[in-house]
């Protein structure tokens, strides 16, 4: 059923993209009461919205769009969608080119064509696609160049970049931390203010399937030069992919002192300077954001003659993290060719179907190198899996517990609920070989018939008592008790 929103100034809204960004942001809009029309040159992806399907796979993002009712409308026209919009969002993707720069001929391309259906009224332009510093000012400079009857302060350019997790894009989008606003105009900034006046003040209606959190109160508004903004984006994103790799880099040292990965984490997290997430060590990094965002970086300072040698360290060691998980079936079966491997998980993440920099892929491919068998599983992502995996050789599996059938070993490669909840001890019973390698380190169950490899950590049995304690409150909780 359609949700009334009680919205004083609805706003006429545009957004170019219907990826994860543009989605989030036009059903967001929409379910706060503005009248948005989300636009991409894919009749396809066009055809499928207004037939009530998703192009991608976000929980909770199907029914938010449901209850937007008429107010949410899909279009391949710019000149159907950008000449009557009070705000047009830029939501398309910047992937990396081989030097590590990010491509904006897409941004470019739609920056272009919004600017030619301008109608000559007040319009604010957002960036909010992941872009370098300095965007800001080129798309306001193709504004000019191309908007017809170009006046000076009539079209502002302002940078609102987003801060989503893919899995959780709706939670992030209705309660964050912060919202970010960059523009050199006053102008376009306040209007902005005007059209997030309801998440900022958070007195819309809580959707049912994404309640409003327990003494959340309102994000903080960070208002900057548009510079700042879009330096902001790529600041944040780098900073968790260093703690990623931070994480991973002493979970190796942890391996060879004989020191447990997530006891290390859960004491330095504690630190409230620290904080516990992004502590966690795995297969490393994956999926759109990071390592294409911490790449751009490097590649901004480069252009400015200066060297992020703390940034190229984590790249590196996030690279290293891949061919780790390779080393540790090694360790273990020695030559891989002619083994059999079961993969499960291969979207960079759960509840995504998102497949970019999935560390799965690297996986599979080196697998592939090797001469090993792989029978791949993943609840969602194996249609795209088709679709972008298609040079990868590989069997699919209709269930986890099929695919460890006669494997020499087992890589969880993606911490699916489906795969930390599943029976495992009765799984790898069926397996030629019982080993798991958990990159991940998501199981909590003690396997005493199989060999279980994690990483950073100690051997499972030590662990047992830890494993079970551990969402304990802390502050009473004795030695004994840990380690019982």
């Amino acid at each position: 059923m359609p949700h009334t929103p009680n919205l004083h100034t609805p706003m006429k809204v545009a957004v170019v993209g219907t990826g994860y960004v543009g989605l989030g942001t036009a059903a967001l809009l929409a379910y706060f009461g503005h009248q948005v029309m989300g636009l991409d040159i894919d009749q396809d992806k066009v055809d499928m919205l207004v037939r009530g399907e998703l192009p991608i796979y976000e929980p909770g993002l199907g029914e938010l769009m449901a209850e937007c009712g008429g107010r949410l409308q899909w279009t391949t026209d710019y000149s159907a969608a950008i000449p009557d919009a009070d705000v047009i969002f830029i939501c398309v993707g910047t992937p990396p080119l081989p030097g590590g720069q990010p491509d904006l001929r897409y941004l470019a391309a739609a920056a272009q064509d919004v600017a030619r259906n301008l109608n000559g009224k007040m319009q604010v332009v957002v960036n909010k696609s992941t872009v370098p510093v300095g965007t800001g000012d080129w798309v306001a400079r193709i504004i000019e160049e191309n908007a017809p009857d170009y006046k000076q302060h009539q079209y502002n350019v302002v940078s609102n970049p987003e801060f989503l997790r893919e899995g959780t894009a709706l939670f992030d989008s209705l309660y964050p931390d912060r919202l970010v606003l960059g523009g050199n105009d006053g102008t376009g900034v306040a209007r902005l203010l005007e059209l997030y006046a309801p998440l900022i003040e958070q007195d819309f209606q809580a959707p049912a399937h994404v309640p409003r959190p327990v003494g959340y109160t309102r994000p903080e508004v960070v208002a900057t030069s548009l510079s700042s903004a879009e330096m902001i984006k790529y600041a944040a994103n780098a900073f968790l992919a260093l703690k990623i790799s931070f994480a991973n880099e002493i979970a190796g040292l942890c391996e060879r002192v004989d020191a447990d990965i997530e006891e290390v984490a859960r004491g330095i997290g504690s630190d409230a300077r620290i904080g516990r997430q992004f502590l966690s060590a795995g297969a490393g990094w994956g999926g759109s954001c990071f390592g294409k965002d911490t790449s751009a970086l490097i590649s901004t300072g480069e252009e400015y003659g200066y060297d992020m040698p703390i940034l190229r360290a984590a790249v590196a060691v996030n690279q290293s993290q891949r061919q780790l998980v390779i080393a540790k079936l090694q360790k273990h079966l020695h030559r891989l060719q002619g083994k059999r491997v079961a993969v499960l998980g291969m979207a960079f993440k759960p509840n995504t179907d998102d497949l970019r920099d999935a560390p799965a892929h690297d996986a599979i491919a080196r697998l592939n190198e090797l001469g090993a068998t792989v029978v791949a599983h993943d609840p969602v992502a194996m249609p795209r899996a088709r679709r972008e995996w298609g040079h990868l050789n590989y069997a699919e599996a209709s269930s986890a517990e099929n695919a460890l059938i006669g494997a020499d070993a087992v890589l969880l490669m993606t911490e699916w609920k489906d795969y930390t909840e599943m029976d495992w001890n009765g799984a790898v019973r069926t397996m030629r070989q019982p080993l798991v390698i958990d990159t991940r380190n998501a199981l909590r169950c003690v396997l005493p018939t199989a060999t279980l490899e994690q990483i950073g950590r100690r051997g499972q049995n030590q662990m047992k008592g830890h494993r079970m304690g551990e969402n304990q409150s802390s502050s009473n909780q004795t030695v004994a008790q840990v380690m019982e």
